[in-house]
């Protein structure tokens, strides 16, 4: 069977380049003296994975870029959305915009967020785990002007040149300044409620002197319709760089005051491996949130009561400053440093469908119909109302490098870095358990035992008001050497990660009250020695190949809490990602190609909080990566295909029927196609991302049906300054399963169609 995969994966690979290479030559036998010669920009240069910036001709590692426009086409609905369309990359953007579980090519998604991944902004970290609960680092990335564009690594260096990121890294790079001018934009929902203000400039001071400034400020209902005022708030951004004689200095600061609903799985029915929807309950729409909601009261640290709106929905707020500055000291040598200070906190507020409910006789206890009576469908809605007290981090990366000229015109860069940061985090659980309406047009509570409205009372037994003050601190020294000679260069890079983790976790007893006796104290340390080698020769100016092998780790934090003793008694378990890679970069006249064959290893353990159990599971995931794009006058397409067959390896005991098991949610085809046209003052254009099946579990007993989703945008100059756009998200309003409940009562389905219009004046 595997090597039928494996011939298969070879076969659509080697189709699909075939088909690009047709359709290339058929264009250029009609329009030969228009077509572009680098549409995937393989000679720009990148910085993210590479201890000096390096064009993706010349790089060892599978990268790819996308621009500010091209994201903007794409009509992403949060920057998880965004990573969809890129290639290699598994985004489950269907959590609004945060809350987001994302992987890279073979690497398992198999707790939420992003364990694997690390999200950048300009090159350091957002939150520097990615996988906490309730908070992920997309909660703290927006879309907006400010944006510059965004570079991807997957696997490869990744595993040396950052800490937490054996997968890949993401690096949203923001703009600068370096081009006079801005922009000033307003856009509305046309078939939901929401109106946002978005403006950016920047210019320079002086001749070594430029600033840049930017954000957006939205308020509305959000995609999902509620009744309530769920989106309000925004950012700004800015910088201001210095150019010097031998280098530059450059500030940046960030503001967020950000509020959007979250949406978690909502209930649904199972039979036959198949899942489908409940009467009144439509995946795409509903959220839950409701004018009819009561105050939702929790517990905080200090065993007071405190109340909580609950259609908040996920509040963020973020205050941040960073000096990036880099210095040529001659004789070949450079010195650079990038620092933040991130200040981090919000709430993260949803209404979790705990079973899919029973039709019976009830009593309304909420809203306009209050004691009247109500005949249908109800279901336990248990609020996930958590503080993110702080999340607060301050991070360092300085390098210094040397360049040596050697014979033949061959050189050699040695870089070494030191990477320091410390990242605390403090949350507040708190799930309380209401009997509601299960409809998804403002759903009302209904009557119970309690005096509170709706309130049966603590959710899971009282499991889960929790108060965590956790810091993580990390010392990673590295070390990347560089050999480049003629068409040939070759680096190799290790890095030892050391983690210091200390603080206190508590359960409140009964869900009412925390005391000091039940207190666990935290006091460990690991490390980790990773390593990654790769090589990359340009047969000729259009035609590379490269490969590599890495060893990366992903060290666990508050998700290992409550489980295994974390004083420094037991042993931790720590996540490990083993990888080789290798491909072919090719262009040809309109075409460009990237293709990487990989194969991804990966060892893991989860503590799962709720059900308080551990499993233990190793990974083999081989397949084949294609990027590709065309460009030809005003006809422009991007393309990507990953084939991936993954497989459970190992698992802890008792758990081996597993093994041979595809891992959950992991699809064997998730592709992307993105074409567009000019014509005269009008763009236009489409992009289709599709997954193919996946079995939403690991005992494979629930099957997610593959799906496509569609996405369009219409851009028209209106006049020389003025441009007007219609974007539309899912256009043919396809339900697309992201994952579904062990036991198939409640699933979590992307955003039915929305269609959004702007208008931007240019300056």
């Amino acid at each position: 069977m595997e090597k039928t995969m494996k011939l298969n994966f070879t076969r659509m690979a080697a189709a699909v380049s075939l088909a690009m290479l047709q359709m290339n030559g058929a264009f250029a036998q009609q329009a030969p003296a228009t077509t572009g010669g680098d549409a995937l920009q393989m000679e720009r240069v990148v910085v993210t994975g590479s201890a000096a910036g390096t064009s993706k001709m010349k790089s060892s590692v599978s990268i790819s870029t996308m621009e500010h426009d091209a994201i903007m086409q794409a009509a992403p609905t949060s920057a998880a959305d965004v990573l969809r369309s890129i290639p290699g990359v598994r985004s489950e953007s269907s959590g609004g915009e945060g809350n987001a579980n994302m992987t890279v090519r073979g690497v398992p998604i198999s707790a939420g967020g992003a364990r694997y991944v690390q999200i950048q902004e300009d090159g350091l970290p957002v939150l520097q785990s990615g996988d906490f609960n309730f908070i992920t680092p997309d909660a703290y990335v927006r879309i907006d002007g400010t944006l510059s564009h965004l570079e991807v690594v997957r696997g490869g260096s990744a595993s040396t040149l950052a800490t937490n990121s054996p997968g890949g890294i993401i690096n949203f790079i923001s703009k600068t300044g370096a081009e006079k001018g801005g922009s000033v934009g307003v856009s509305t929902g046309l078939d939901y409620q929401s109106t946002r203000l978005d403006f950016d400039y920047g210019a320079p001071i002086s001749d070594k002197t430029r600033f840049f400034i930017g954000g957006f400020y939205r308020r509305g209902e959000g995609i999902r319709e509620s009744g309530v005022t769920s989106e309000r708030g925004g950012q700004i951004r800015g910088n201001m760089t210095h150019e010097l004689d031998n280098g530059f200095i450059r500030l940046s600061f960030k503001h967020l005051d950000d509020q959007t609903p979250t949406t978690l799985p909502v209930p649904v029915q199972v039979s036959n491996q198949r899942i489908s929807t409940i009467d009144g309950i439509d995946p795409r729409t509903v959220t839950f949130y409701s004018p009819y909601w009561v105050s939702d009261v929790a517990l905080d640290k200090n065993n007071n009561r405190v109340s909580h709106d609950v259609n908040d929905g996920l509040t963020v707020k973020s205050n941040t400053i960073g000096l990036e500055a880099q210095f040529n000291l001659g004789a070949g040598w450079t010195l650079s440093e990038n620092f933040r200070k991130s200040s981090n906190s919000g709430r993260f507020i949803g209404v979790f469908a705990a079973n899919n409910g029973k039709i019976g006789n009830y009593t309304v206890a909420s809203g306009p119909n209050t004691g009247k009576p109500y005949a249908g469908r109800a279901f336990s809605a248990v609020v996930f109302n958590t503080s993110i007290d702080d999340a607060g981090s301050a991070m360092s990366n300085t390098k210094l490098a040397k360049t040596f000229q050697l014979a033949d015109g061959a050189k050699l860069t040695a870089t070494g870095g030191l990477y320091t940061s410390i990242q605390n985090i403090g949350l507040t659980w708190n799930f309380n358990e209401y009997l509601m309406q299960a409809t998804g047009d403002k759903p009302a509570l209904l009557k119970t035992a309690s005096s509170t409205p709706g309130l049966v009372g603590p959710a899971f037994g009282g499991c889960c008001s929790r108060a965590i003050d956790m810091q993580y601190r990390f010392i990673s020294p590295y070390v990347n050497m560089g050999f480049e000679r003629g068409a040939f260069n070759v680096d190799a890079s290790v890095r030892q990660d050391r983690q210091k983790a200390s603080g206190t976790a508590n359960i409140a007893t009964g869900a009412v009250r925390y005391n000091p006796a039940t207190v666990q104290f935290v006091d460990y340390s690991l490390n980790h020695n990773s390593y990654s080698v790769g090589g990359n020769y340009k047969l000729t100016p259009a035609l590379a190949f490269f490969a590599r092998a890495s060893d990366g780790v992903a060290f666990n934090a508050d998700r290992i809490l409550f489980g295994t003793p974390l004083d420094g008694s037991a042993p931790i378990n720590i996540n490990t990602v083993e990888q080789i890679e290798g491909g072919v970069k090719w262009r040809s006249g309109a075409l460009s190609t990237f293709v990487t064959a990989f194969q991804a290893k990966t060892r893991e353990t989860n503590y799962e909080a709720t059900t308080q159990k551990t499993t233990a599971n190793s990974y083999d995931a081989k397949g084949v990566e294609l990027e590709a794009a065309y460009l030809i006058g005003a006809f422009k397409v991007n393309g990507g295909v990953t084939l991936t067959n993954a497989k459970i390896i190992a698992t802890a005991p008792g758990s081996e029927a597993l093994i041979g098991n595809t891992p959950r949610r992991q699809a064997k085809v998730v592709y992307q196609l993105a074409p567009t046209y000019a014509l005269g003052d009008a763009l236009f254009g489409v992009s289709v991302i599709g997954t193919g099946k996946a079995w939403a579990d690991d005992q494979h007993t629930i099957l997610m049906p593959a799906y496509q989703v569609v996405n369009g945008f219409l851009k028209y100059q209106v006049a020389a300054k003025t441009s007007m756009s219609l974007t539309v998200n899912n256009l043919f309003n396809k339900i697309g399963y992201t994952e579904v409940e062990g036991d198939g009562h409640a699933a979590r389905s992307i955003t039915g169609r929305s269609v959004k219009l702007g208008l931007t004046y240019s300056f």
